[in-house]
Parts: structure tokens; C-alpha cells; sequence
């Protein structure tokens, strides 16, 4: 059984609960979102398994999940990207957010999210329980998809690209 962290909004730490239960409450908890970039400044995105909880198929950053209770934010977002990608290399906090979404199945995404960047020039690994496919993709081609076919990418990553890129 995963437990995540919860968290007040100074991202101190209030407790531990189940995933699935902070998600079904909508309880404030903390999260990492990853963002790789190539020399080409492409971004690399992944599509979410449909086997995924919530927001199954689509389209979003690098990688992302929640610290365990025992784990900094920085170990979090490097052992996610390694599970998800099968990427290892250095990454960097650049800012955190806070954000507040339904999603599916009466599910409420509420996260102190630590957004990380990187490097890197490979060809990911990918995890087929959590993810279906990857593309590399410019900001602006970024940009033009999300105007245009919005719902094809998850919550987090549209706020993330609208208010930081």
C-alpha cells in the first residue's frame, strides 16, 4: 500500500495517508513533475499507460509521481524518471506549484507539485504499466497541440506549460 506524503501549504509535512484515499478526499499532498530537454531544445513528453488511475492516454511531462514518506523531492523525481523512462541523469528544482483538479473516477488531484529539469539525448526505456508511448516536441508545437486539442493532455502539465513557458 503506497502512502504519500500530506503536506500544508508551506509544503511542511502534516502526515501520511493511503494514495488512493488522499486522492478519493482530495487532500493536499506533495508530488514531482520532471521535465527532459534535448541540445535541440525539444521537450520530452510521455503518454500515460491506459492501465493509469486516472488520466489514462494522455499526454504529459517527462515523468511525475509522489515522494514517499522516507524520500527527499529530488530522490523522488530521479527514481520516478529511472521506473517510468529508464533514464538516469542529472536533474535540477526549478520552481513548485500548488494545483487543485478533478479527474477521473470522483478523484481529486490537489499537490504540492516540485517541478525538476534535465538533460538528456537518448532514447527512453519505457515502463509499459505506466507508459504508452514518448515524443520529443519544441515549446511552440508544444503550445499550438495544447490550444488546440486541450483535452489530449493531462491537468497539471497544461498549467505548467501555460504559466511557465
Amino acid at each position: 500500500m503506497e502512502k504519500l506524503i500530506l503536506v500544508n501549504k508551506n509544503d511542511e509535512i502534516v502526515g501520511t495517508m493511503e494514495k488512493m484515499e488522499v486522492h478519493r478526499k482530495g487532500l493536499l499532498h506533495r508530488a514531482v513533475s520532471v521535465f527532459l530537454f534535448n541540445d535541440m531544445d525539444e521537450m520530452l513528453l510521455q503518454k500515460r499507460a491506459q492501465t493509469k488511475y486516472h488520466s489514462p492516454g494522455l499526454w504529459t511531462n517527462t515523468c511525475c509521481g509522489h515522494p514517499r514518506p522516507d524520500e527527499d523531492v529530488k530522490t523522488a523525481a530521479s527514481r520516478r524518471l529511472l521506473e517510468e523512462m529508464g533514464i538516469e541523469t542529472s536533474i535540477t528544482k526549478k520552481f513548485d506549484f500548488i494545483y487543485k483538479a478533478s479527474v477521473e473516477n470522483s478523484l481529486i488531484e490537489n499537490e504540492f507539485d516540485h517541478v525538476f529539469f534535465g538533460k538528456f539525448n537518448g532514447t527512453p526505456i519505457l515502463n509499459p504499466d505506466e507508459v504508452s508511448d514518448y515524443k520529443w516536441t519544441s515549446i511552440l508545437e508544444l503550445k499550438n497541440e495544447i490550444k488546440y486539442s486541450p483535452s489530449n493532455f493531462t491537468i497539471w502539465f497544461k498549467l505548467i506549460i501555460n504559466n511557465h513557458f
